[in-house]
């Protein structure tokens, strides 16, 4: 598949990354010195603007089946995907979008009442995505991860193992988790493995399990302290667009919400618009206001300025002051494993919450991947089996290593298997594999 990027920004770096191996890959940007992070990479590179027509010609857009416009600027995004649509009309256009004004008021996207031609065929917005993250989140407390299957039947969620952890220093095969679910990831110093029986756990892996719905409650209210609290007061340190959109949804919530912005304009927008929510004007990075505010005793802490190093000082600021909970913005996504070492809950990525939208919905829709896992390393597939296939136990399959199936779905059923659990024909299968072994998956039963 050829794919053509307009924006040498981190996120075209990082969705030129996640491609170039098995597709060719064309970056456009009006910068001649690229970033020493795309030099590495196997790519074509043309100087010029993505809605140039002659640049486009040089970016052989003709023979493209992607366009991926995700400059800086919205406007910028939007000139180019439609200049390329004009060119090709077939082509497959992406466009990142922050601002929802433009969405609604020129109808680009595919379906809207008003356009007999469809502009662009996949909106990104990557703010709404980190907002949807952490919304999901908060109201999964004690998770740093948290995706469903199924349906909802089923789902995935990752912890980090803790002091107080009780299975902190225990076996696997003894800490008797409840029935139907299973651990079937660990990663341990930015390494993912698939544990056994014997794996013992230790302070600071995060553990990935999956499970029935259901019984993953009673895992999380058995084994991970305040997993059973509820959610009652959550203080967002950032009030521009995504901490504004996460007070929305948590207003739907009651949940006692505070929002503590700077920008005095955007103060009153928000209190306005969020009666129920406590608007502080000030910075984040005041102790005195943390600690006034009792911060500190919020059950979570948000921390989503467009600045990292703000959002770092203000997470440990409110960690000092007894946050159990912070949720860190990072915009910089080289970023993410700097800030957990230094102790920070959970830190989020907008691009890549983008990246894993357009892998999955886009560019590999076909493919069965469900999700990725831990910033790539591990990756959620979907195996239908075919009527070919003959009854096998799961212990008989033989599967490839770093691998294991998590869930089976059949017809209205949902069946988290164990060694003597028999595959049928038309079985749904959920797996979770290391990335660098999905491949070796698929090929496993691409003739079952």
């Amino acid at each position: 598949m050829n794919i053509v990027i307009y924006g040498a920004n981190d996120t075209g770096n990082l969705i030129a990354t996640e491609f170039f191996e098995d597709h060719d890959i064309t970056v456009i940007d009006n910068q001649e010195n690229l970033k020493d992070d795309f030099n590495r990479l196997d790519i074509n590179f043309v100087f010029g603007s993505g809605s140039n027509i002659d640049t486009l010609k040089k970016a052989q857009i003709e023979d493209a089946d992607i366009f991926i416009s995700c400059t800086d600027s919205d406007e910028t995004n939007i000139i180019s995907c439609i200049s390329v649509k004009n060119i090709v009309s077939d082509i497959k256009t992406v466009c990142f979008i922050s601002n929802e004004d433009y969405i609604e008021s020129l109808n680009l996207m595919k379906g809207c009442e008003f356009n007999e031609k469809v502009l662009i065929d996949h909106v990104i917005r990557p703010e709404n995505l980190l907002t949807q993250q952490i919304f999901r989140l908060i109201t999964t407390p004690e998770a740093i991860n948290f995706e469903s299957f199924a349906f909802g039947k089923a789902a995935l969620i990752e912890y980090r193992i803790k002091e107080n952890s009780i299975i902190l220093n225990k076996k696997v095969k003894d800490c008797h988790f409840p029935s139907s679910t299973l651990i079937v990831g660990i990663t341990r110093d930015n390494k993912l493995f698939i544990p056994n029986g014997e794996t013992i756990l230790k302070l600071n892996d995060k553990v990935i399990f999956m499970g029935i719905s259901h019984n993953l409650d009673l895992l999380a209210a058995k084994f991970f302290i305040g997993s059973n609290k509820k959610i009652e007061t959550v203080t967002i340190i950032g009030g521009g667009r995504v901490g504004f959109m996460l007070g929305q949804n948590l207003e739907e919530l009651n949940i006692r919400t505070k929002i503590i912005e700077r920008d005095y304009k955007q103060c009153e927008f928000i209190s306005t618009n969020l009666p129920q929510t406590l608007v502080l004007n000030g910075d984040g990075k005041d102790v005195e206001l943390l600690k006034n505010e009792d911060i500190g005793d919020s059950d979570v802490v948000v921390c989503v300025t467009n600045n990292d190093e703000k959002n770092l000082l203000c997470s440990l600021l409110v960690k000092q002051l007894g946050a159990q909970k912070v949720i860190t913005r990072v915009s910089e996504a080289t970023n993410i494993v700097l800030f957990e070492k230094v102790g920070i809950d959970v830190a989020v990525s907008p691009k890549f919450a983008a990246i894993n939208e357009i892998k999955h919905t886009i560019v590999d829709p076909d493919k069965g991947i469900l999700t990725t896992v831990e910033q790539g390393l591990g990756e959620i597939l979907q195996v239908n089996l075919s009527k070919k296939f003959q009854d096998t136990l799961v212990m008989n399959l033989k599967m490839p290593q770093n691998s294991l199936i998590a869930v089976i779905e059949r017809k209205n059923t949902i069946i988290i298997p164990m060694g003597n659990t028999l595959l049928e024909a038309f079985d749904k299968l959920i797996i979770f594999t290391t990335s660098d072994n999905a491949q070796n998956v698929k090929d496993f039963f691409k003739d079952d």
